[in-house]
């Protein structure tokens, strides 16, 4: 059995593993790294869509795999189309990270995921004119099923992360089985999940485990926090203020918005959601636990000027206008600051300067804090937050298991291999689980295993 890791290696995300097993050939997401081509594109400047991977070869940003991608896609580039000659791509959540360049992938090879991960996608691409995923013969799954694929079988099994409908993998062949953690973590909401697939992992006694290591670093510096304890410290936080609370987070955490949507609850807030929001919760509510944002009294759609600049029904998406009677302005939190629980993403900052808040309102960031100091986005968030004199709060409960955690999973699981993937330092595996028992990859090369 050879594997290939052409992503995610001493980097967190753009996870792109392929799984050979004599003449079948399978891989497990495909994402896009944080860091993909910061040498060379900046904001604007970007590869160009209607190149197809013509501009992602010319810089390493696509690995050259035959059979892989579809005719239009390699059109302008140096490698020659064939049949495809990939088995199946599986999918283990829907974050960028793990499934943006399947765009890519030729449209006859089957893409296997979980039922929710296909319904984020949906939503993701109606609701984003930057996103496109591409024409796939999609296959949805949930966990518990098999997969077979020629000398592959493929069970998904669920775990917690910060998006719904994530999932880890136990592979089984001729010769042995691997599992694949995807991302996961054991202090969420729904830790009963990843400790499912720990027992199934386990139960399999594997021969080799990929396991994420997004948190494995020489020094833990940033606050770690349960969801729990974000609930109970938001709540705390918020019963304080007599202002506005603006609340920042990742924009498909599902988890974090049920929190907060608690914490306006429990403080006698309006929990003031953006459109795109209403919407993925009006999508999910007949299979995730959400609030219904059409009819919920607690919840309220905040509606930004747009076209005509005079909130005209006629200047919405048409997946905007259902919640058009839900419609709330930045005149209207003004009016209502020590009423309102106002969530607020990065590219919304500007509708501050028309809400005005006031000197000391409370600003909750919810989201990773900075991998850097040198992050231009939070220092610009500092430079608003400076500017209108909101108290700041970092306030997050990860989506990732710690260090500890992941490896009292390796010892539980007990692999004969693993293969650290999502990290920024796989050698700290060697130290923490064994020299003998790690394989670190080579992005790109090959891997052998008998």
């Amino acid at each position: 059995m050879k594997l290939t890791l052409y992503g995610g290696v001493e980097e967190i995300g753009g996870n792109k593993i392929l799984m050979e097993e004599k003449h079948t050939r399978v891989l497990f997401d495909f994402g896009q790294s944080f860091t993909m081509g910061e040498d060379h594109f900046v904001q604007w400047l970007a590869p160009r869509k209607l190149n197809g991977c013509q501009d992602y070869f010319e810089f390493g940003l696509l690995p050259k795999i035959r059979g892989l991608y579809s005719k239009q896609m390699l059109a302008r580039s140096d490698l020659r189309y064939t049949k495809p000659q990939t088995d199946a791509v599986f999918l283990s959540h829907a974050h960028f990270d793990h499934v943006e360049h399947i765009y890519f992938i030729n449209p006859s090879i089957p893409v296997f995921c979980g039922h929710g991960t296909k319904k984020f996608m949906e939503v993701e691409e109606e609701t984003s004119s930057l996103t496109k995923y591409g024409r796939h013969d999609y296959c949805t799954f949930k966990s518990g099923d098999t997969v077979k694929a020629s000398e592959l079988t493929v069970e998904p099994v669920h775990v917690d992360h910060s998006i719904p409908g994530a999932y880890g993998f136990v592979t089984t062949y001729p010769e042995g089985s691997l599992v694949y953690t995807g991302d996961l973590r054991r202090h969420g909401t729904m830790s009963q999940m990843t400790d499912d697939f720990l027992e199934r992992a386990a139960e399999e006694k594997p021969s080799i485990m990929i396991t994420e290591g997004t948190r494995v670093a020489p020094e833990e510096r940033r606050k770690l926090y349960s969801e729990e304890q974000v609930l109970k410290m938001g709540t705390r936080i918020v019963e304080q203020s007599r202002k506005l609370v603006v609340m920042v987070c990742y924009s498909r955490d599902v988890d974090r918005f049920k929190t907060f949507y608690r914490v306006a609850k429990d403080t006698g807030r309006l929990f003031v959601i953006h459109p795109k929001t209403a919407y993925l919760f009006h999508e999910i509510m007949d299979k995730v636990d959400v609030p219904d944002p059409a009819k919920d009294p607690q919840i309220r759609v905040y509606f930004r000027r747009k076209r005509s600049g005079t909130y005209d029904d006629s200047d919405y998406y048409r997946w905007e206008q259902g919640f058009l009677d839900r419609m709330v302005t930045a005149e209207w939190v003004r009016k209502r600051q020590a009423e309102t629980l106002l969530s607020l993403s990065f590219n919304q900052f500007t509708e501050l300067i028309d809400i005005k808040p006031l000197p000391g309102s409370t600003f909750i960031h919810s989201m990773s804090e900075p991998f850097s100091e040198e992050d231009i986005e939070a220092k610009v968030t500092q430079n608003w937050i400076d500017h209108f004199k909101l108290t700041f709060y970092q306030l997050h409960a990860s989506g990732h298991a710690s260090c500890r955690e992941i490896i009292e999973m390796i010892k539980h699981i007990r692999p004969k291999k693993v293969i650290p993937v999502h990290t920024e330092h796989p050698e700290l595996f060697k130290k923490l689980v064994g020299p003998g028992k790690v394989s670190l990859p080579i992005a790109g090369k090959e891997l052998t295993f008998h």
